[in-house]
């Protein structure tokens, strides 16, 4: 496995690759590697010839404020574990590297990056161009076949999507499935800056999402979402948002018909952010008639 650190040479690497006929793997990361990393490092690996895994705090999706300065960095520990999940490279540039003096573009994505996460009473349109900026910079950095992402971020999916879409990527955009601890919650980074009191009390997010789902079997979306959220609060959590959206447009959705509802949490949980969420199928769960 080898490392790069700068965009020259990873510029260098992609032309000698192309001169190749071999498929490229690209799974972005922001390092503090876990399980949910691990699953998108094998599909890579699967499918692929070569694969590159980026590790890259991106200071321009933290708003201020946020936690760049602490989030959680081991590299030596991310380059071992990537080893042993078969990467080829690891793409690893410093912040100056990627916006040197003088950057001044962004890329951004209208409307899916207006809510949810991104409303003005949550963090806030400007990390979706956080985002969608670095995600730009690597995909033209590594031109890869396919890139790896994971349903927890789920908006962060929609809105990648659109993007590679709308500006004509060549890259295929693959989401895979979230990866759990064994209680429910959501693998993520963050999740080692919780308690063990608070590490407890967080699986109430996953209980919550599986109560939303339970209850739109019986009762419609709204009674669903209702139920979601009461059950949160019961252990103690105020969500920042509790949401049923449509995955595709991310608009509000009001469960009539037969397309997948898309339903997102956010919370703090003393003092640390996460995010969720839950795919329900209409077509395939079972509704009371109304009486």
């Amino acid at each position: 496995m080898k490392v790069i650190r700068t965009p020259a040479e990873m510029h260098d690497l992609r032309a000698e690759l192309r001169r190749q006929p071999v498929s490229v793997g690209l799974v972005p990361t922001m390092g503090y590697l876990h399980e949910g990393h691990n699953s998108l490092l094998r599909r890579a690996r699967e499918e692929n010839d070569v694969v590159v895994m980026s590790l890259f705090v991106n200071p321009t999706q933290f708003r201020a404020g946020e936690d760049l300065s602490t989030y959680p960095r081991d590299e030596e520990r991310d380059l071992a574990i990537a080893e042993g999940s078969g990467v080829d490279y690891v793409y690893a540039p410093e912040p100056d590297d990627v916006y040197p003096a003088g950057y001044s573009t962004k890329v951004e994505v209208e409307g899916l990056t207006e809510v949810l996460c991104g409303s003005e009473t949550s963090r806030g349109p400007g990390h979706f161009a956080g985002v969608t900026t670095v995600v730009a910079k690597l995909l033209n950095a590594v031109d890869p076949d396919a890139a790896y992402f994971g349903q927890k971020d789920a908006q962060q999916a929609t809105v990648i999507r659109r993007m590679a879409e709308d500006l004509e990527f060549r890259t295929r955009i693959e989401i895979l499935p979230t990866v759990r601890e064994r209680d429910g919650l959501a693998m993520s980074s963050r999740n080692a800056y919780l308690s063990p009191e608070a590490r407890e009390r967080a699986t109430a997010i996953w209980a919550s999402l599986l109560e939303t789902e339970s209850v739109f079997a019986e009762d419609g979306l709204d009674a669903a979402v209702d139920a979601g959220r009461r059950h949160l609060e019961m252990a103690g959590i105020t969500p920042e948002y509790f949401e049923a959206r449509y995955p595709g447009t991310l608009d509000p959705a009001d469960g009539e018909g037969e397309e997948p509802i898309l339903v997102a949490v956010a919370a703090n949980v003393d003092g640390t952010r996460l995010i969720d969420n839950i795919l329900i199928e209409p077509s395939r769960t079972t509704r009371r008639n109304p009486e």
